[in-house]
Formats: C-alpha cells, structure tokens, sequence
C-alpha cells in the first residue's frame, strides 16, 4: 500500500514569492525523504546548476486527497546542504528560538480576492458594482460572491488541523478573509501558507484564481493586506511592554515598510482604513494608524496589538521575524519580559 505526499514549496518569484508543488509516491508508513527538484524552473538555480532540494518542515492531513495522504511543506536547500538564498523560513528560525522564552504570538489575517474572466468576482462584465459598503460581513447573492469556495476552504483548513480561527467577506465584491492562529511566529508562518496552497487548490475547481494583490482594483475600493496580531506574555500581562512595543516598531519603521510585501504603497495611501507607508503612527482604536490597540486591550491593560501595515501579499516568515526581533529586542533592553 501506499499514500501520496503533496511537497509545497515557496519558489523565487520576484518581487512577489509564488506556491509550486508535486506529489510524491510513497510506501505506508515511510517517513519524509528529502526530494530534489529543478531550481531554474521556479527562478532558484541556473539551467546548468540546477538541482535544489526540498527538506520536508511541516505536514497534516491532505483534506482534498483524503485518506492517509498529506500536505508537506518543505524548505528549499542547496545541495552542499545550506539553505537556499530564498528561504526565508531559515532567517526566522534563529530569532523565534532567541525569543522564544517571551512566549511571542501570533494571529494574522489575510485578505484576498477571486477573479474570474479578468475582473473580481462579482463585478459586471462593464463597469463597476455598487460602491463598497454593504459587501462586509454581507449575505445574500447580490452582496455576496465566492461562498462555496470559501466554505469548502475553511472546512479543508479544519480538517487539515490548522490554526484557523475565522473568515469573513471584506468590503469589496469577491474578496474575503481568513485568520490563522494564536501560534507562534514559525508555527503561524507555516500554517498561512499552507492556508494559500489550499486556497488556490480549491478555488482551481470553480476556474477561479485567488489573489493576494495588495490593490486589486485602482480607485475607491479598499487594498487586500495580512493585519497581523502580536503579542508577548509580559504584553498579554501589563500595558506598558504594548506601549514598549508600539514605539519599536516606530523606531524601524521604514524597515518593516520594505518588508511588508510589494508595491505596498500601492495600499498604504492613508485612505481606506490605511495610514501612509511613509509615515507610522499607532493608537487605540484607530483603523487609520500603521499600529492599533484594540479598545479592550486599553479597558483591560493588557493583550496585543494589531499591525495594519503587511501587505495580503507579503512572506508570513519575513513579517513574524521582523516583528519579533524588534519588539522582543525593546522589552527585553526594556526588563519587560
């Protein structure tokens, strides 16, 4: 007997990193082996050194296979054994093992957008729909579009035994949102992008592709980002580390801005529940700020806070390996952990 193994790998597109996969053969009950593949495919090797491989980090169930099948998700290696210039999972490790003791976690949101036949999922074939506004949290066919795929995703996700925690319709025609977590920076890094993959199997089936441009349509139609939570123990126990780690992410601004997915001034404009990516600002509340307190973290003094900035395109591995160094790095320099 045998099962099948899907190994998942995040490739060199640039700016923006792509899912590749292919299913591996393997006997009943065989671990994980390391397996190769053609790096000057997916924009990782040159065409006359071109074998990269692919060292399984993380598996679950296969929800769409079923059975004893999986989902394997791997990092890209060089074959003298080091990780790949691309590998952005490498990079995070070392910061989450050197701040794991402040207990740092995660919930991130990612927001995304069907198209079909070259315009969002719902939009006329000319024109444009009724201005957004009644499309969030929305029901009914006029107001919502893409239900199935999005329930069939969420149900995958849960037998999958990911970290989801929700979905909801967003304000414009055909772009949603599910969240991942609480989990901690590499354990919600992995689970977002196993949550892509299987977003983009499923919405394959109905000839709908799913995107994570951070500004699908120009004008008064709100961005797709990743509004990504944090928080520590010392921060889910007293206010003064969340103020701590507000004024850090300040502090690095504009380095976080370059890290926070492509074309991310595309979105962060200061309109539509964005502030400007050349500016930062953080308060409780407030939608319009790079950074928010949640009103009830203010009422409870203590809990997490809300960065709006992460593009819905960005690298879940960059995102939790910047906002851990730097905010991990203040409250410890600050004794609040």
């Amino acid at each position: 007997m045998t099962y099948k193994a899907e190994y998942i790998w995040i490739d060199g597109t640039e700016p923006t990193a792509r899912l590749r996969s292919k299913t591996k053969i393997l006997p009943d009950g065989a671990d994980l082996p390391d397996w190769g593949f053609d790096g000057s495919s997916t924009n990782q090797a040159p065409g006359k050194n071109s074998d990269c491989v692919l060292k399984p980090v993380f598996s679950c169930p296969d929800p769409l296979r079923g059975g004893d099948d999986k989902l394997v998700l791997c990092e890209v290696y060089l074959p003298d054994g080091t990780p790949h210039p691309t590998n952005t999972r490498a990079k995070l490790l070392p910061v989450a093992e050197k701040y794991a003791a402040q207990e740092p976690w995660y919930g991130m949101e990612q927001e995304y957008t069907f198209f079909k036949d070259g315009r969002p999922l719902g939009f006329p074939e000319r024109g444009f729909p009724a201005p957004q506004g009644f499309y969030y949290c929305g029901v009914g066919a006029d107001e919502v579009f893409g239900r199935e795929i999005v329930e069939r995703h969420l149900d995958a996700c849960l037998a999958a035994g990911l970290a989801v925690s929700g979905i909801n319709a967003e304000v414009m025609p055909g772009q949603w949102e599910f969240q991942i977590g609480p989990a901690g920076p590499v354990e919600v890094a992995d689970q977002m992008w196993m949550a892509r993959w299987l977003l983009y199997r499923i919405a394959e089936d109905y000839g709908v592709a799913a995107t994570l441009d951070p500004k699908p349509v120009a004008g008064d139609w709100n961005g797709a980002g990743a509004h990504t939570n944090f928080s520590t123990k010392a921060m889910r126990e007293g206010y003064d580390p969340i103020i701590t780690a507000c004024e850090a992410l300040g502090a690095k601004a504009q380095e976080h801005i370059a890290g926070y997915g492509a074309d991310i001034e595309r979105r962060l404009t200061g309109m539509h529940e964005t502030a400007p990516w050349s500016e930062y600002s953080y308060g409780v509340s407030d939608r319009g700020a790079s950074v928010r307190i949640p009103w009830q973290v203010e009422v409870d003094k203590k809990g997490y806070i809300e960065d709006r900035r992460p593009n819905a395109n960005c690298d879940p591995y960059v995102v939790t390996r910047l906002i851990t160094d730097t905010c991990c790095e203040a409250l410890e320099k600050a004794g609040q952990v």
